[in-house]
């Protein structure tokens, strides 16, 4: 059995005894391998986990002033620091599944909202070809609301070093693709960027309907985001463009504003209330586990006929009606043409077995 060393220790090729806290804990490697493999790996993790500069407030009470040498700060301010490291590093390990998961091998291009780093050059296949970038600064930055020098030099490094996609560097605001044509984008990527458009003074929601109409039809927009932000629910603001959420919002709309019998009902064609366009036909998501702070993660697809207006989706569905008659039309054709051989095949044995009789 290896015994572990005492305060002292004599060090290998020297002779004088050498005091403990001048040297580093000296662990044979017999004692490290056989007793518990986890054992440096674990506490390695721990001490740089603990030699971090902390900056989260999650813990401390919000005019707290004093553990974090910072002045008290307003909520939207303090919610940026908010983020423990628990959270972070599981979001962030959710952020690279998603994308290296849900990215179709077919998509070529990608946009990522509110670009902060080059992280999304790593998440995404290699199959794709092409990032565009948005920006979630604020518009009074030094850069004037476009993507910071540490972006731009991060994602330029990340791509040089993976050799895969072009980046095409852009600072368009999240809030607003303008630099981006409709239904030119294959995958659409939001990591965390809901809460920094919210402190920045940027609209979250807006976000949701560009990356819709950025989206080619049958698109998906994959998103790691607080599952509430400024207190409203982000999936709820992603379920009103679906065709489930558009349609609990009429049923809803109808209920409390329908008409009573003294009051006549409008006509439909006077009405100018506009109708709520169903962007993603499928929503799927999940809750991300182990986090301290709730996250939502998920995938919205596009839908085939998002961009279709009223009049060319009411031409659609009755051409797609008379494809299904005329579908049912031809296999009751068929089977009927089966019967009459069949039954032919059968009078004609019969015959035969009248012929053979008589012979």
């Amino acid at each position: 059995m290896t015994h572990l060393p005492r305060r002292t220790s004599t060090l290998p090729h020297h002779s004088a005894t050498i005091p403990l806290y001048c040297t580093r804990p000296y662990f044979p490697a017999a004692f490290t391998m056989r007793t518990n493999p986890w054992l440096i790996p674990h506490s390695m993790a721990l001490l740089l986990l603990a030699a971090l500069p902390s900056q989260c407030t999650a813990f401390l009470p919000p005019s707290s002033s004093i553990a974090t040498g910072r002045p008290a700060e307003s909520p939207s301010e303090t919610a940026r620091w908010a983020l423990d490291p628990v959270t972070y590093l599981r979001t962030e390990w959710v952020s690279a599944a998603l994308c290296t998961n849900q990215t179709p091998r077919s998509a070529d291009r990608v946009l990522q909202l509110g670009c902060e780093d080059g992280r999304v050059v790593n998440f995404v296949p290699r199959t794709v070809r092409e990032i565009v970038t948005s920006s979630a600064e604020k518009k009074d930055s030094p850069e004037g609301g476009g993507l910071t020098v540490s972006c731009r030099r991060q994602l330029k490094q990340m791509a040089e070093r993976r050799r895969s996609a072009f980046v095409t560097y852009s600072d368009q605001p999240a809030d607003s693709l303008v630099e981006t044509p409709s239904s030119s984008i294959d995958v659409v990527i939001s990591l965390q960027c809901a809460q920094r458009m919210a402190e920045n003074g940027l609209d979250w929601k807006k976000s949701i309907a560009e990356a819709g109409r950025v989206l080619k039809p049958g698109g998906r927009f994959l998103f790691v985001e607080s599952a509430e932000v400024g207190g409203e629910s982000y999936l709820e603001e992603i379920m009103k463009w679906s065709s489930d959420g558009v349609d609990g919002v009429f049923q809803e709309e109808e209920g409390e504003d329908s008409p009573t019998d003294d009051e006549q009902a409008p006509d439909e064609s006077e009405s100018d209330v506009p109708e709520q366009n169903i962007i993603f036909s499928e929503v799927g998501f999940d809750n991300v586990d182990m986090v301290l702070q709730p996250h939502i993660a998920g995938v919205a697809i596009k839908a085939l006929d998002a961009d279709l207006t009223s009049q060319q989706r009411a031409e659609k569905k009755s051409q797609e009606e008379e494809e299904r008659l005329a579908e049912l039309s031809l296999s009751a054709f068929e089977r009927g043409r089966k019967k009459r051989r069949k039954k032919k095949t059968k009078n004609g044995g019969e015959k035969r077995e009248e012929m053979g009789m008589k012979t």
